[in-house]
């Protein structure tokens, strides 16, 4: 295999990781490549695509939260000599005011820098935002969101939300993520639920849902701050539903799906003892295999 097909086969890979477990594929990825720095600087591009769409979390420098690191979280920002400019990466946070880059490899933030919000925006984003983390600490024990006001479009923002939840002890690992567009000028909350669990203990099942959510702003939701809340409130209503319907699907999956994969006893209507499987092969072997012995 050419050096560029492990690169391509080690990125399919770390793309899809299950949540909380992308070490560990890149450590599994590595007896693909067989070379350290090619492989960091050619999975690079794969590293920061899974990382903004899983909304990897960042710890914001000089303070005391986390951010979501993602493609609304994005800067473009110049940097360099005249002549020598280079578009860069870079997040923000606004909930601090503070922009910074991002190492997609060690997942750490870094070089701070103070960002002025839209002031046109900024008093419904800022209520919206504090209403999101009261939401968040009702109902995400380990949650982190971010709220952002979309640049030149002043009546539109964004509501991201993740909270990942990693077990490895009893091999498994799960993330949600929800995302929402607040639109007043189509009057529209347009959203998205994705789930992820990874169950890995003697085998290995994974669940992968996309649930979304088309909802219309009703007359008395405006972008002021009294109406924060009430953004939220119709969230609430819909993650509730869709989480009881997760909760009708497994007790069905238990219950019917499952039980249909395969018969609940062997045609003898006894459980098989999977410790004599080989004696029992053996002793068929050997019965097939009579004749050619003779009789003594």
């Amino acid at each position: 295999m050419e050096p560029e097909e492990r690169i391509r086969a080690a990125s399919n890979f770390l793309l899809q990781a299950p949540p909380g477990e992308i070490n560990d594929v890149l450590n599994d990825v590595r007896n693909i490549v067989s070379d350290d720095e090619v492989l960091q600087s050619g999975v690079l591009s794969a590293l920061r695509e899974y990382n903004l769409a899983q909304f990897i979390t960042a710890e914001v420098p000089g303070h005391q939260h986390q951010c979501i690191v993602s493609e609304a979280a994005r800067l473009k920002v110049t940097e360099g000599e005249e002549g020598e400019e280079e578009e860069t990466d870079r997040f923000w946070d606004p909930r601090s005011r503070t922009s910074f880059k991002f190492d997609h490899l060690s997942l750490e933030a870094s070089d701070p820098q103070s960002v002025e919000p839209e002031p046109e925006s900024e008093p419904f984003r800022a209520a919206l935002e504090a209403s999101t983390l009261t939401y968040l600490g009702a109902h995400f024990r380990s949650g982190v969101a971010s709220v952002f006001s979309v640049p030149e479009k002043a009546d539109q923002y964004i509501i991201q939300v993740v909270a990942n939840k990693y077990n490895p002890a009893n091999f498994w690992s799960g993330r949600w993520r929800s995302e929402y567009i607040i639109d007043f000028g189509a009057r529209t909350i347009t959203g998205k639920v994705l789930l992820n669990v990874h169950y890995y203990e003697q085998g290995n099942v994974q669940l992968e849902t996309k649930h979304a959510i088309s909802l219309a702003v009703p007359p008395t939701i405006t972008a002021t701050a009294t109406s924060a809340s009430k953004v939220l409130a119709l969230i609430e209503v819909e993650e509730s539903k869709y989480q009881e319907s997760l909760g009708d699907t497994y007790q069905e999956m238990g219950e019917k799906t499952f039980k249909g994969l395969r018969r609940a006893l062997p045609m003898t209507r006894s459980k098989l003892d999977w410790d004599k499987v080989l004696g029992y092969k053996l002793g068929a072997e050997l019965t097939a295999n009579k004749g050619a012995f003779g009789s003594s």
